[in-house]
């Protein structure tokens, strides 16, 4: 399993970028969360097979419809706890 956070920078909050997330994260089948920053960021926790979280980084580079991606930080996490489903915070 592979587990990594995703800081996304840009036009990504107010144009329902979390939402999309959990669609493509189910249809993935990665569990974890997503959740805005005060700072106008979006931070995105997902695990599950390592060609699934490719994907979905590869996907999140675009995000949703009205989305304007400028930056997508990847970091490896290395917690322990598990999620069943993902989150929308």
């Amino acid at each position: 399993m592979k587990r990594v956070l995703l800081t996304i920078s840009g036009k990504v909050q107010g144009v329902c970028f979390r939402r999309y997330s959990q669609l493509k994260a189910n249809e993935l089948g990665l569990t974890g969360y997503a959740k805005n920053l005060e700072d106008g960021r979006v931070l995105i926790l997902l695990q599950g097979g390592s060609l699934a979280v490719d994907r979905f980084i590869a996907w999140s580079e675009q995000g949703s419809p009205q989305s304007e991606v400028d930056n997508v930080l990847v970091e490896e996490d290395e917690a322990d706890e598990i999620y069943l489903d993902f989150s929308i915070y």
